[in-house]
């Protein structure tokens, strides 16, 4: 596998969830950290977490095939071909972007996750007021995890 195709999340966060490839949120993220894992270098970040089974329910897609898939080295553009093709659930391109809008937007919904939610903001990005959804969280989480200040 080319080196500029896998990250080292020990040394840099995954793309923003935000980022989307084939109009998917979280796909990039999600891609990033299958080719850190396979490489040993996934550092925190865990490939198939809550946040990418929740995208791999939306295609009908398993997670040890879509490994495979990144395995075998393919680019982000061949993955989405793939991924478009093995996709148990076909999705027209509003629905696609439904999807992605509301997962930008998602915040917590129960208690035991808007514990969890609580309990990372406050570690992460304790003054910060204006973190309401997951993507806001990962983010700062991201950028701080890397030396930024929240």
């Amino acid at each position: 596998m080319a080196s500029n195709h896998t990250p080292d999340l020990t040394k840099q966060p995954p793309r923003s969830p935000r980022v989307r490839l084939g109009g998917y949120a979280t796909l990039p993220r999600m891609l990033d950290k299958g080719r850190a894992e396979i490489a040993g270098k996934n550092g925190e970040y865990h490939y198939n977490c809550p946040l990418d089974q929740r995208l791999l329910t939306f295609l009908g897609l398993d997670a040890e095939a879509l490994k495979k898939e990144l395995a075998a080295g393919k680019s982000d553009g061949e993955i989405l071909e793939w991924l478009q093709k093995h996709a148990k659930h076909k999705h027209s391109d509003p629905e696609i972007c439904a999807w992605s809008d509301l997962a930008e937007h998602r915040a917590p919904a129960d208690v035991e996750s808007r514990e969890y939610f609580h309990e990372l903001h406050r570690k992460t990005a304790p003054k910060r007021e204006d973190i309401a959804t997951w993507f806001e969280l990962l983010d700062v989480d991201d950028y701080v995890s890397f030396g930024g200040a929240a």
